[in-house]
């Protein structure tokens, strides 16, 4: 069983008894701390959050706290005599991870699409007239140059100095 969680702005996959090194966080040596972003569980079913998935949370364990490898940062512009060196050392907080509970996780469905056939030509007619009383609202909320697009898309002629409102009714 293992899951990805999201830790201190960074992904991490993680498993029971994992220890693992991430950036700093708050609280001491021996105190414990839970992570409710989880995003992927995989307990024989894979369970896949949008972005994270309710009720589930893993709970670690700090171990320390630390200093990671130093890492030099050289810059230099060649004939310039510009030279920066600098230093860095990342905080770093070694954890190991106690447990990952899934109470309320779902599992994720993939939903069909259902295709509705009309029986009449009645009922056909009266969905085009549905539909295009929709597009005419959609009009409204669209820009000038997304109208402009949308007519040369249909064929319209002389839309370059038409305005919101001609060019709304002639593509209605």
């Amino acid at each position: 069983m293992y899951a990805i969680v999201e830790i201190a702005g960074q992904q991490f996959k993680v498993a029971k008894d994992q220890k693992v090194f991430v950036h700093r966080l708050q609280g001491e040596a021996g105190s414990k701390v839970t992570f409710d972003n989880v995003l992927l569980l995989d307990n024989g079913s894979i369970t896949i959050g949008a972005p994270a998935i309710e009720g589930a949370a893993v709970t670690a364990k700090i171990l320390s706290h630390l200093k990671g490898d130093k890492v030099i940062v050289f810059k230099k512009k060649r004939r310039k005599g510009y030279r920066v060196k600098n230093g860095h050392r990342q905080s770093l907080t070694e954890i190991q991870i106690e447990g990952i509970a899934t109470s309320g996780a779902k599992k994720v469905v993939a939903k069909k699409a259902v295709i509705k056939k009309e029986a009449t030509p009645k009922a056909a007619a009266k969905s085009e007239v549905v539909k295009d009383d929709a597009a005419a609202q959609d009009f409204s909320k669209m820009t000038v140059a997304e109208l402009k697009d949308l007519a040369k898309a249909k064929g319209v002629s002389g839309i370059s100095s038409m305005k919101k409102a001609d060019l709304i009714a002639a593509l209605s």
